[in-house]
């Protein structure tokens, strides 16, 4: 888990600048909790309410548009 200072848990975005939206998202596949989706092969949208922070996704993004 990625945990900042004062223990809070950030919430993991995605860069449109970096993500270059023309795939599908690969780290889809490697969340243990499916909290990434991808409408077609728009901007990957990560769900706050269920992402446990692993960080499995910032690690496998090749463009590394996720933080």
């Amino acid at each position: 888990r990625l945990y900042i200072a004062n223990d809070e848990v950030p919430d993991m975005n995605v860069d449109p600048k970096r993500c270059p939206q023309n795939h599908g998202c690969p780290a889809i596949r490697v969340c243990p909790v499916n909290a990434i989706s991808q409408e077609g092969y728009g901007l990957p949208v990560i769900n706050p309410d269920v992402c446990i922070n692993c960080g499995k996704c910032v690690t496998f993004c090749p463009m590394k548009a996720i933080a």
